[in-house]
């Protein structure tokens, strides 16, 4: 599967941007879609993920209540919604998929073997 992700952009803290991540070559049908994070001198950290087929979503504590991950079937393309962004979130956000990923590796992008590029977010103060 090959992965797209685009939306990134510049807001002011408060602000909203929607990041997309579409498939191509393959559905996401039976995949774990993640995304993922990494600042400037900083590791890559998780962000967000779900589970295509049950629609569970998981969340790192830093976005919780502020980033909600979604999916379209018909577009075969996954969404993470970030509201009230603040300048911490500024990074460049990449979307990855794996196949089989178990609950305690979710958050490990170790785990995920297909990655899209980065789109980049950033977010004034």
């Amino acid at each position: 599967v090959q992965l797209q992700a685009s939306g990134g952009g510049l807001v002011q803290a408060g602000g909203s941007l929607r990041l997309s991540c579409a498939a191509s070559g393959s559905t996401f049908r039976n995949y774990v879609v993640g995304w993922f994070r990494q600042a400037p001198g900083k590791e890559r950290e998780f962000v967000a993920a779900i589970r295509w087929n049950s629609g569970h979503t998981y969340y790192a504590d830093s976005v919780k209540g502020r980033f909600t991950i979604s999916r379209d079937n018909a577009k075969n393309t996954v969404y993470l919604q970030m509201n009230c962004l603040e300048p911490e979130d500024t990074a460049a956000y990449y979307c990855a998929a794996s196949r089989t990923i178990i609950t305690s590796s979710i958050s490990s992008d170790v785990a995920y073997g297909y990655w899209g590029q980065g789109t980049q977010v950033t977010v004034s103060s």
